[in-house]
């Protein structure tokens, strides 16, 4: 049994397909194939199960899938570390996240940064969902992810940052436009923009929404906000989407929903113990900065305020 072996078959797992492995690393089936077998050969189990559309892990598959990911991940990450180090450069910080968390939450961040730190390069990998950011840092070298809080992941620590009241966005001139806030009941009444039916922020507000026996109508989905948001602006729907730092502007006004619970978004990491200090000082840059736009530290954050204290008021 090689890394290799283990590193063809945890992409097998994720890809749910030899022959799409084969063309990403530019070699046979069969040579994927054998990489499989010596594993399945050294344990003594089958670890694949074979179907027409493609493979999937068995039981024990499953168990050395996500113990191998955990370690390549570590190992990865040694990896880069020790090259950085023996070239005595100041190394890269990687992040991976959504495609407008850098222009609303970490834009003065990075320049800050920056001129901190003029030797550590930053590099951003966009990508569409909180569940996405997980499979980034599992198979890459990444160190953070920002993401949508949600349920637990296995071998992923995630730590709140900030809380961000829902909001309603709608043209300027719409019934609801000058309203100091909206009723959960009121959601059902028009046509919406609401975050994709599979991400995180779309199974909170649909949770919220069940408690409350709000059932909404034809919904369009949209995964970027700030796009959900230049709908709005056109006239298209109404945007049930988090106030983002920024605001609005233009036609569009942001109708707060109070009857929504805040949307927790945050860092995510395979372990915080073992990301750098560059890694960890350009975290706790993003959530400085983020204290100082106005808005409430998250629950759990080392930003919140302790019992009794109070929060800083969401604009």
């Amino acid at each position: 049994m090689t890394l290799d072996d283990l590193r063809v078959f945890v992409a097998v797992c994720r890809a749910g397909s030899l022959s799409a492995v084969a063309r990403d690393l530019t070699c046979t089936q069969s040579a994927v194939s054998q990489h499989v077998k010596r594993l399945e050969k050294e344990f003594g189990v089958s670890l694949l199960e074979r179907h027409a559309r493609g493979v999937v892990p068995t039981p024990a598959g499953r168990v050395l899938a996500a113990a191998a990911a955990d370690g390549i991940g570590g190992i990865d990450l040694a990896v880069r570390r020790l090259r950085e180090q023996a070239r005595g450069d100041g190394g890269t910080v990687r992040v991976t996240t959504g495609a407008t968390s850098v222009r609303h939450f970490m834009a003065e961040a990075v320049v800050g940064f920056r001129e901190r730190h003029p030797r550590v390069g930053l590099e951003f990998r966009t990508t569409g969902s909180s569940s996405g950011c997980f499979d980034a840092l599992a198979a890459d070298d990444l160190d953070l992810a920002w993401i949508t809080l949600g349920e637990p992941v296995r071998g992923i620590e995630q730590r709140p940052v900030v809380a961000l009241p829902w909001v309603l966005a709608v043209r300027a001139g719409d019934p609801l436009a000058d309203r100091p806030c909206v009723e959960l009941g009121e959601l059902a009444t028009a046509q919406l923009i609401t975050p994709p039916a599979d991400s995180t922020s779309r199974a909170q507000l649909d949770r919220r929404l069940a408690e409350a026996g709000v059932e909404l109508p034809a919904v369009t989905s949209v995964a970027d906000w700030d796009t959900a948001v230049l709908l709005a602006g056109l006239g298209i729907g109404r945007a049930v989407v988090p106030a983002l730092p920024g605001g609005a502007s233009g036609d569009v006004r942001l109708v707060p929903v109070p009857g929504l619970p805040p949307l927790t978004v945050g860092w995510a990491v395979r372990r915080w113990d073992a990301l750098t200090p560059l890694a960890r000082a350009f975290a706790d840059t993003v959530a400085e900065h983020c204290a100082t736009l106005g808005r409430v530290p998250a629950r759990g954050s080392s930003r919140a305020p302790a019992s009794g204290g109070s929060a800083p008021r969401v604009r």
